[in-house]
């Protein structure tokens, strides 16, 4: 049998079948490098959560009154889906919402910086976005109104806003939010009947389950707040509350209309009924912040407002101290605190807090000053337990602070430390001097610390509080 010839052909197959193993391994190899094929055995890659699932907890979490989480979720999703104007837009709407709780001047202006952001990236991104620019008109007024002492800036923010509403206006004629939310512009334009008539034919109209119900009657409230009528601001502000019944920020307006209706001339149990409902509003906001993990200094300064206002300065002072222990290092928490102390003839505790609030002082000197206060339950002999204060940076002079400086001008004069008493007033009278009621203040401190008049006579009390023990660490 032969078996040359069979041999020759074997072979020639055999290596016919190894340049194409070989060919094909080449080109696996490059298509490999390429990334088009992918090796065996990888580990399995890890699955991402999409955008939209972040902007669905960042809704649950808004709907909750956590609008910290709520503001975290939606730039989760922004940094998944950056090219998405809705979720820019609501983002920047929660960012604006959430300035009302930030607990300093610069914090919430930093926060509305943020919304601005947001909120021009959401048009740049979909100029044709009616949505997006009625968020815009609400994040660019608020700006404005966190910016009293710039009016050029003041002046710009409301233009913005102003063309806004326009825009928007011209995507979506019959915008209910549109109408609103211009309506509010109105209101910081001084347009009080224009506003009104916005603002109420608005809220009329938008039904309960509208997704932007609650921004609807909240602009209507403020602008009924806006012209003095507080019985019906409060009413659809608690119509806003239907709509989201955990918008803290809603039940602080609720509480502060009430307080200015206990204000006002009422019988004595009229007054009590007033006083007790605002302090019922700001309960509220509290215990949402509490079911949510939030430690927010706000509520306690509103209810710390409400009693100074009824004149019971022991109970107040006892709530600023409470806004105190969450948030050491706020200068405006020393400054109201230092006022409280102040009317309540508490000239040495009011001097030393005012200083902190007014000079700023170091994480030593406010952990003393917590100490003095009572915040905390302080042992010399342990170390650790006076060492919880935080540096606190000094508030500069503006309408939001000048009745802490004016007060510490005072408190001051009182004490007779009149070289201090006059760097305060020459800092009062050079941006406040044409005020005729800080000039005054001015004045009569000097004539205290010339001798001609008599100086104040303190008579220092103490709150009656319960001091918290020190945190650990």
């Amino acid at each position: 049998m032969p078996f040359g010839d069979s041999s020759r052909k074997s072979n020639m197959w055999r290596m016919a079948v190894y340049v194409l193993l070989i060919g094909g391994g080449v080109i696996l190899t490059r298509m490999v490098e390429a990334g088009r094929v992918k090796p065996l055995f990888l580990p399995t890659p890890t699955s991402t959560r999409p955008a939209q699932s972040y902007a669905e907890l960042g809704r649950t979490y808004f709907a909750a009154g956590n609008l910290e989480d709520a503001i975290g979720s939606f730039q989760a999703a922004v940094s998944l889906n950056p090219d998405d104007s809705g979720l820019w837009a609501e983002l920047a709407r929660i960012q604006t919402y959430s300035s009302e709780l930030q607990p300093t001047f610069e914090k919430r202006s930093q926060r509305l910086a943020d919304a601005r952001a947001s909120i021009d990236k959401a048009v740049e991104l979909n100029p044709e976005d009616a949505i997006a620019y009625a968020i815009r008109i609400l994040v660019y007024d608020w700006s404005s109104a966190a910016a009293p002492d710039d009016q050029s800036l003041r002046q710009d923010y409301l233009s913005e806003a102003e063309t806004s509403a326009q825009q928007a206006s011209l995507l979506d004629p019959g915008s209910l939010l549109v109408q609103a939310l211009s309506a509010e512009v109105s209101i910081d334009q001084q347009k009080f009947s224009q506003a009104i008539d916005n603002a109420s034919a608005a809220a009329e109209q938008i039904s309960g389950d509208d997704p932007y119900s609650m921004d609807v009657h909240r602009v209507y409230g403020t602008v009924l707040e806006g012209n003095g009528y507080y019985n019906q601001a409060i009413s659809e502000y608690e119509k806003a509350v239907q709509a989201n019944p955990n918008m803290t920020f809603l039940y602080l307006r609720i509480g502060v209309n009430y307080r200015r209706l206990a204000g006002s001339p009422v019988s004595q149990a009229e007054r009590g009924s007033l006083i007790d409902r605002s302090l019922e509003a700001f309960d509220r906001a509290a215990r949402i912040n509490e079911q949510n993990g939030i430690e927010d200094p706000t509520p306690y300064m509103a209810v710390g407002r409400t009693y100074l206002q009824d004149g019971e300065f022991f109970i107040a002072a006892r709530n600023v101290l409470s806004a105190l222990a969450i948030d050491p290092g706020n200068a405006e928490i020393y400054g109201f605190l230092g006022i409280i102390y102040y009317k309540a003839r508490n000239y040495e505790s009011a001097l030393g807090v005012l200083k902190c609030a007014v000079d700023g002082c170091t994480a030593e000197e406010s952990s003393a000053l917590l100490c003095d206060v009572k915040v905390y339950l302080c042992d010399p002999e342990d170390p650790a337990s006076m060492a919880h204060g935080e540096e606190v940076r000094s508030l500069p002079l503006n309408s939001a602070s000048v009745e802490v400086y004016y007060t510490y001008n005072s408190a001051l004069a009182a004490g007779k430390e009149c070289d201090r008493a006059d760097r305060i007033s020459q800092a009062l009278m050079g941006t406040y001097g044409q005020d005729p009621i800080v000039r005054g203040i001015v004045e009569e401190n000097r004539a205290i610390c010339s001798g001609v008049l008599p100086s104040l006579s303190a008579g220092p009390t103490e709150p009656a509080i319960t001091p918290l023990p020190s945190p650990p660490g």
